[in-house]
C-alpha cells in the first residue's frame, strides 16, 4: 500500500474536504527549493511550505544546530525556568525588532502569537481597571484559528460554523489604493467612543486574504491616530516578518512602530513552530504588581522549547550572511521585471508585488475568493508542472524560499503565462 492510500485511512488534513479532495501528494525529501514525492517526482516550492520555509528545505546548517541542540538539552518547563537559547533568541531579535520593542513572549505558532497578543491587550486595560474592551481589525483579515485569532479575523468560510462563539470586532476597510480617506475617516469616527482596547492589523500584506497590499503611509498614520488616542496597536507578521516586505520586518517600513508584534512561520527557517509575541516596555509594567492576580496567566507545555528557539537562532545566522540579503533583493528585481510583463495580460484583475511576495488576481465570474472554483484547477495545472503555488481562490502568488534559483523562478512565471493564456 502506499504512502498515499495508508494517509487517507488514518489522517485528517487540514483546509481540505476529504470526501471529494484528490489523494494528497506523499512527499519524502526535500532539499533547497525542491520536494520529491514517493515515485520521484521533483516539485518546485513556491510557495515557501505555506510561507515557513526561508532558506531552503534540509538546509545543511539548521540541520546541524537542532542536531547540536538535542545532544544537550531537547526540551525543559519555561515557568520558573530559562535556558540559553530562549534568552539569546530574545536578546538578538530585540536588536532586530523595532527599538520600541522590549520583551518577549514564546508560544507555539502564529494564532498563538496573536492570542497572546490579544490577551496581553484586553488585560493591559484590566490591570488598570479600564474598561476597554473592543477591537479594531481590517476587513479581510485573517489572523489565524483560534477562537481570538478567528474573531479578530473576517467573517467567511474559515469560521462560520463558530460566527454565533466570537467575540465582537469592529472591522475597518482596509486602505487599498483609493481607500486610503475612507479608512483614516472609520477609524477617527470609531475612536471617538473612549473602548477600544486595540488595533489589530497584517501590515502591508493580507496573507490569507488575497496577498491584499496597502501603503506603509497610510499605515503609519493609522497607528499614530491609535497612539494619539490610547489605542494599543498589534501588527500580526507571521508571514510579513524575516524578509518577505523585502525589509527584516514590515513595521521596519513604517515611520510609527506598533506596541506588540506577533511573529511565527518563517522564524525557525521553516523547520520547527514557535510563535513570539514581542511588546513595548509599558505594556510589560502593567502586569508588574504585588497583586498576583495582574500575572499574566497564559503559558503553553512547549513555550520556548529550546530546540526550536536553537533552529530560530540558525536561522538568524544565516539571515547575517550578505548572500540571504542578496537573495531577497534578486528574488523582489526578478519579481519586479515579471510584474511590468504580465500586468497588462488580460486574463487578470491585479497583479500586486512587495518584496518576495508577487500575486495576480485572475478574471472570473464568480463573487467568492476562496472557495472558487477556479482553485481546483490552478493547482493542478501547477502540479502538472512540477510546481508547488497552492492558489487563494481565483488569486495565484509566489512567495518562495529565498534559495530558489533565477532559473527556477523564470519556469515558474512562464508556467503563469502559459495558464492565463488559455483564460483568454
Amino acid at each position: 500500500m502506499s504512502l498515499q492510500e495508508r494517509d487517507k485511512h488514518v489522517v485528517w488534513h487540514p483546509f481540505t474536504q476529504l470526501k471529494t479532495a484528490p489523494f494528497p501528494i506523499a512527499i519524502v525529501k526535500g532539499e533547497g527549493a525542491y520536494f520529491y514525492d514517493e515515485s520521484g517526482k521533483r516539485y518546485i516550492d513556491g510557495i515557501a511550505s505555506w510561507w515557513v520555509n526561508i532558506h531552503g528545505h534540509c538546509h545543511p546548517y539548521l540541520t546541524k544546530k537542532i542536531s547540536e541542540q538535542l545532544q544537550n538539552l531537547e526540551h525543559a518547563i519555561f515557568s520558573g525556568f530559562t535556558h540559553e537559547p530562549a534568552v539569546q533568541l530574545a536578546e538578538r531579535l530585540l536588536k532586530r525588532l523595532p527599538l520600541n520593542q522590549s520583551k518577549i513572549f514564546y508560544s507555539d505558532n502564529g494564532s498563538t502569537a496573536v492570542e497572546v497578543a490579544l490577551k496581553m491587550a484586553f488585560q493591559f486595560w484590566s490591570n488598570q481597571s479600564v474598561r476597554k474592551t473592543k477591537i479594531i481589525a481590517f476587513e479581510n483579515a485573517y489572523h489565524g484559528d483560534t477562537f481570538g485569532g478567528m474573531s479578530v479575523g473576517a467573517r467567511n468560510a474559515f469560521n462560520l460554523p463558530f460566527s454565533k462563539l466570537l467575540f465582537d470586532v469592529i472591522h475597518i476597510p482596509v486602505p487599498v489604493k483609493g481607500k486610503e480617506s475612507e479608512t483614516i475617516n472609520t477609524l477617527n469616527t470609531i475612536l471617538k467612543q473612549d473602548d477600544v482596547a486595540a488595533f489589530v492589523f497584517e501590515p502591508l500584506v493580507q496573507g490569507a486574504g488575497g496577498m491584499v497590499m496597502y501603503s506603509e503611509e497610510v499605515l503609519s498614520e493609522l497607528i499614530e491616530i491609535c497612539r494619539a488616542k490610547k489605542v494599543i496597536t498589534i501588527a500580526d507578521e507571521v508571514m510579513t516578518g524575516f524578509g518577505r516586505t523585502g525589509k527584516f520586518f514590515a513595521s521596519d517600513h513604517l515611520l510609527h512602530k506598533p506596541d506588540i508584534i506577533c511573529l511565527s512561520k518563517g522564524i525557525t527557517g521553516g523547520v520547527m513552530p514557535l510563535g513570539v509575541t514581542s511588546c513595548a516596555q509599558f505594556i510589560y509594567d502593567a502586569f508588574l504588581s504585588d497583586d498576583k492576580m495582574k500575572t499574566f496567566f497564559h503559558g503553553h507545555s512547549y513555550t520556548a522549547n529550546p530546540t526550536a528557539c536553537s533552529a530560530a537562532l540558525a536561522s538568524l545566522d544565516l539571515f547575517d550572511l550578505p548572500e540571504t540579503e542578496g537573495n531577497i533583493l534578486r528574488i523582489q528585481q526578478q519579481h519586479q521585471l515579471f510584474f511590468h510583463k504580465i500586468k497588462t495580460h488580460r486574463a487578470l484583475t491585479d497583479v500586486r508585488q512587495l518584496g518576495t511576495i508577487i500575486a495576480f488576481e485572475i478574471k472570473t465570474n464568480e463573487h467568492t475568493h476562496y472557495l472558487n472554483s477556479l482553485s481546483e484547477f490552478i493547482s493542478d495545472f501547477f502540479i502538472s508542472k512540477g510546481i508547488i503555488l497552492r492558489p487563494l481562490g481565483n488569486i495565484v502568488y509566489i512567495l518562495p524560499p529565498y534559495c530558489i534559483s533565477d532559473v527556477d523562478l523564470n519556469y515558474i512565471y512562464s508556467a503563469i503565462e502559459e495558464f492565463l493564456d488559455r483564460q483568454e
